[in-house]
């Protein structure tokens, strides 16, 4: 492990992180912090300062991901016990396993799992901090750049975002790399260098390495003034975002689309729509020749037809007038130029061999319930632009298949209307009404699946605890 000389302290340091963490986050001190500890250099300078501030009321921790990809990740692991035992700060060590998938770099994929792990490790309301400075901003978006990203892209690496069932906080994007280095090297610390740092056929090390030196010879401030580009980025995609809202409300139809209304939108804001839907509902945004397809051929198709367009981890299918999103597991890609005839897909559904009774799921105590037969997954997360109230939901929902008769109003203000007209409305495929399942509060209905929610229980101002219903159908 290096050991760096000892130097002039720079500006970063317990107090100036103090200061930056109120600003980001409004519950500082109370809020429970979780460091996300690699052991090197910059997340050991975060963890030392701020276990320097881990006097009462802070509650610290850490959390180490050992990837096992490199034969040392193993020493890795023991340094950062011994450096979290020597600051006094619990920590926890994950072990990764990193799924191959073609054409998507192990780089990419060691990254998805990682943030899976921390995710899933987050305890409720807990912030997770990770140590990205201003150095690693100006290669993102220099990267970004190179990819063709479009502008959410450009924005970066957020300061505050949603994770898991907490929140991640980047603190220390104003800064430089160097300024961090300073600290270190001020209290004598010792860090992890990865030697696969220089290897220069990964895209970032080769930046970092043969681009950047020359970048910053020319443009000294290049890292300061690239930050403020990824401001005003994020800044238009907040704009972007507000537009995109607006657009998928007016075509909304409980959680699908309707695909006349959003013909009707200029194309730059229909595929914009999309894009709002897609990502609102957590799931990744589809590559731009997917979201085209989306936005024309499918759009396009007959009424009686049931195009799809897929990419990884999600699908969006066409029912009728409406558009319906889905989570897929696996690496999904492709689509299906040709409508599936409702016969075909009713064909290939499972069916319900299991009869669902009534399950009763206390949403609070656990927000994922796995439903017998073919009825698949019902999940609540929490999500900001979510439609679903959750200060309006009972402490216990109860869970039922359809038995004919059922009514609810999904459109503020309108009708109460029957579940089976909704059900033909949307063209919903025979096999998948069958093994729908149907919450309850009490004797009301309250949503079918993740389609439709009754007024009830619907969001209806900017103080309301969101969230959204996710439903998973096996197969």
């Amino acid at each position: 492990m290096p050991r760096a000389p000892r130097g002039a302290p720079a500006s970063f340091g317990p107090r100036w992180l103090q200061q930056h963490l109120t600003q980001l986050l409004p519950r500082f001190p109370e809020v429970a912090l979780c460091v996300a500890f690699s052991g090197g250099a910059d997340s050991s300078a975060l963890l030392a300062a701020l276990s320097e501030l881990a006097r009462p009321p802070l509650r610290l921790r850490a959390l180490h991901v050992d990837h096992g990809l490199h034969p040392h990740s193993g020493r890795w692991s023991a340094h950062c016990r011994r450096v979290a035992r020597a600051l006094g700060v619990p920590l926890r060590v994950r072990t990764a396993r990193i799924p191959r998938r073609r054409g998507e770099s192990l780089e990419a994929q060691a990254r998805a799992e990682r943030y899976r792990l921390l995710a899933a490790a987050l305890a409720p309301g807990e912030a997770l901090l990770t140590a990205h400075h201003q150095d690693d901003q100006l290669e993102t978006v220099l990267l970004q750049l190179l990819r063709g990203a479009g502008v959410a892209g450009l924005a970066a690496m957020p300061a505050l975002a949603p994770l898991g069932r907490g929140v991640l906080v980047r603190p220390l994007l104003p800064l430089p790399r160097a300024a961090l280095l300073g600290w270190v090297s001020a209290r004598g610390l010792t860090w992890i260098e990865d030697a696969s740092n220089a290897q220069l056929h990964l895209d970032r090390n080769y930046l970092r390495a043969r681009v950047l030196p020359v970048v910053r010879a020319r443009w000294p401030a290049a890292g300061s003034t690239v930050a403020r580009t990824a401001r005003h980025a994020a800044e238009a995609q907040r704009l972007l975002d507000m537009l995109g809202a607006t657009d998928a409300a007016r075509a909304s139809w409980g959680a699908m689309l309707s695909a006349k209304v959003l013909r009707r939108l200029p194309p730059e804001r229909r595929r914009n729509a999309l894009r709002f839907w897609i990502t609102a509902a957590g799931l990744l945004a589809p590559p731009t020749s997917r979201l085209e397809q989306i936005a024309t051929a499918l759009l396009a198709a007959r009424a009686d037809a049931q195009p799809h367009v897929a990419w990884r981890g999600a699908r969006v299918q066409r029912h009728g007038d409406l558009l319906a999103l889905r989570a897929v597991s696996g690496a999904a890609g492709g689509h299906a130029p040709r409508a599936l005839t409702r016969r075909r897909a009713a064909a290939r559904a499972a069916p319900a061999a299991v009869a669902l009774g009534e399950v009763t799921w206390h949403w609070r105590d656990n927000r994922r319930c796995v439903l017998p037969g073919a009825f698949g997954t019902l999940a609540i997360r929490r999500d900001a632009r979510g439609p679903l109230d959750l200060e309006k939901l009972a402490p216990a929902l109860a869970l039922r298949a359809r038995r004919g008769g059922e009514r609810l109003r999904p459109v503020r203000g309108g009708p109460r209307r029957t579940l089976k007209n909704l059900l033909q409305e949307a063209r919903v495929p025979v096999a998948q009404r069958a093994r729908m399942p149907l919450i309850y509060d009490g004797e009301r209905l309250i949503a079918a699946a993740d389609l439709w929610l009754d007024e009830s229980v619907q969001a209806d101002g900017p103080r309301a605890q969101r969230g959204r219903l996710l439903w998973t159908a096996p197969g």
